[in-house]
C-alpha cells in the first residue's frame, strides 16, 4: 500500500509516529507536510495532496493538522476523496469498513501520540465491507460527477 502523509505547522509531531506505525506495516510513503513549526496553510498542503490520492497514485492519505478540521474540510472539496476526521479508534475502523474513506484526517492538539498510533493502525488494516455501503458510496460518487457537469 502507498500512503501520502501530509499536514501544516501544527502536525508535525504526529507525522512522526504515523510514519513509525507506517514502518512497522512495511507499507511506503511519502511525507509533504510543512518542515518547520512557522505558521503555514493548510490548504497548501492538503488539496495537493488529495488530489494525488484521487488520482490513484496513492492509495490513502493521511492528513495532520492542529484539530484536523481544516485538513478534512480542504480534502474533501477534491472530487474522490471520502475524507473522515477521526478521533477515536472505532470510528477509525467504521471510516474504513462502512465509508471506505480513503483519506484520515487527524488533530494534533485533539489526540496524543498513543492514540493516534492505534487510529492509523486502524485505519489501514480494516478493509471496506461493501454490500450495502458500497451502493452508498456510489450515490456520493454519483452527485460528484453531477456537480461536475454543471
Amino acid at each position: 500500500m502507498r500512503v501520502i502523509i501530509t499536514g501544516d505547522h501544527a502536525g508535525m509531531t504526529l507525522r512522526n509516529e504515523v510514519k513509525a506505525v507506517l514502518e512497522e506495516l512495511g507499507y511506503e510513503y511519502e511525507d509533504t507536510g510543512a518542515d518547520c513549526t512557522c505558521s503555514v496553510d493548510y490548504p497548501d498542503y492538503a488539496l495537493p495532496a488529495a488530489k494525488r490520492v484521487a488520482s490513484g497514485e496513492f492509495d490513502r492519505g493521511i492528513f495532520i493538522c492542529g484539530t484536523g478540521i481544516g485538513m478534512s474540510i480542504s480534502a474533501n472539496k477534491v472530487k474522490g476523496i471520502r475524507c473522515a476526521l477521526v478521533q477515536d479508534v472505532y470510528s477509525a475502523k467504521m471510516s474504513r469498513l462502512h465509508n471506505d474513506a480513503n483519506v484520515l484526517a487527524m488533530g494534533e492538539r485533539v489526540i496524543g501520540p498513543g492514540l493516534a498510533r492505534e487510529i492509523v493502525y486502524t485505519w489501514l488494516t480494516t478493509e471496506f465491507e461493501g454490500d450495502r455501503h458500497k451502493r452508498r458510496i456510489d450515490k456520493i460518487a454519483k452527485y460528484e460527477e453531477e456537480q461536475a457537469d454543471e
